[in-house]
């Protein structure tokens, strides 16, 4: 069932070696001051070059974007050249990476973002929604999230330049392409989402209009980068940091529909993952798979055969792997030779230094002594 994770993938001008992605997830390593990109990362990330792609963890286009203490920027030469370590590292073993571009919108402190207040569709808070912060100490501080102020709609079209400008600079970071991440309660899924945005405006209402945020940042990228180096993430049916909207079938499968027009390279669909989450339903992804013609990833709660099905029906092209990747650097070799998995330590996810990080081993087969 496994085997068609391992047949080769060609993704825009990439000849991706297997069907598994690492997808990005958030370890807060970067170095301070700065938030910049360095050795440890560039370490981590190439132990993990056998997946077919890797999508970087989410990185802040702007000051103002920034949702958690540690995580790295794109919007700086400093992060330009963090991250060219990065993706050097990453080539040399014969890997390909994509940079995750982020806002966070309300999703932060103020502790984040030099005392400001954050920005959102809405002036809406998200509920029961916390954040770490740096405290001075090495483990990260827990706090609520503040009430956002509503975009201006100049302020919109200045975000859409700071992406415009951070997947330029990603591509000059050594970046493969860039990933949009438009999913898990940021700023444009909170435009996206009925129930985060109460705007009045053309970014408000109708779905349309909801939309609307979404389809000028991907076309701002798409102008600077080209629609081959360009990927969107989704996450229809998650209510992560507070965005609920009310009919998300019918909203992410017109989201589809306009990322198809955009001729993006892949769309990302993060489905939910906790351990009594419900499933996508069939029906739902064959509406997305009609919707948008290009490469379809899907990550949640796969194993190889459950990925190895997906493809096979179709459905999926790629198959995301997130916290599998944290303590198996050799995940893809693990998953076709039925070796077991690692367990990854919950309490190194987020911050620290090398522990938890890169000192996870690869798998090592036991053999049987030699007689003598």
């Amino acid at each position: 069932m496994t085997k068609s994770l391992f047949q080769p993938m060609t993704l825009g001008r990439l000849t991706l070696k297997n069907r598994i992605v690492m997808p990005p997830m958030t370890r807060s390593r970067a170095s301070q001051p700065g938030d910049v990109a360095n050795d440890l990362m560039a370490t981590y990330y190439a132990q993990r070059a056998s997946a077919g792609l890797i999508v970087s963890e989410g990185t802040q286009i702007s000051s103002m974007a920034k949702g958690y203490a540690w995580t790295p920027g794109i919007y700086t030469p400093e992060h330009i050249a963090g991250w060219k370590k990065v993706t050097d590292a990453v080539h040399a073993k014969g890997g390909a990476i994509f940079a995750q571009l982020w806002h966070v919108g309300r999703v932060t402190h103020p502790d984040n973002i030099g005392g400001e207040q954050p920005i959102s569709s809405s002036a809406i808070k998200a509920e029961n929604v916390r954040v770490f912060i740096d405290n001075g100490t090495d483990a990260p501080g827990f706090v609520d999230v503040v009430e956002p102020r509503e975009m201006t709609v100049g302020e919109i079209k200045d975000v859409v330049g700071q992406y415009r400008q951070a997947a330029i600079n990603a591509i000059k970071a050594g970046f493969d392409g860039i990933e949009l991440h438009a999913a898990n309660g940021y700023l444009i899924n909170q435009f996206i989402d009925s129930e985060a945005n109460s705007r009045t405006d053309a970014y408000g209402g109708c779905l349309e209009n909801r939309l609307r945020f979404l389809d000028e940042v991907v076309a701002a990228m798409v102008e600077a980068i080209g629609a081959d180096r360009v990927g969107v993430r989704l996450a229809p049916l998650t209510t992560l940091n507070g965005t609920v909207d009310a009919n998300p079938q019918e909203t992410y499968t017109a989201a589809a529909a306009l990322l198809n027009k955009h001729n993006i390279v892949y769309l990302h669909i993060a489905e939910v993952d906790w351990d009594d989450a419900p499933d996508t339903p069939k029906s739902f992804k064959q509406a997305l798979r009609e919707a948008y013609q290009g490469v379809l990833i899907y990550a949640g709660r796969y194993d190889g055969d459950k990925a190895g099905q997906a493809i096979g029906e179709g459905l999926a092209d790629m198959i995301g792997f997130g916290r599998p990747f944290v303590a198996n650097p050799d995940l893809p070799a693990r998953i076709e030779n039925g070796y077991p998995l690692a367990a990854h330590d919950p309490e190194t996810l987020f911050g620290g230094a090398e522990k938890g990080l890169i000192d996870y081993p690869t798998y090592q087969a036991e053999t049987s002594p030699e007689c003598v």
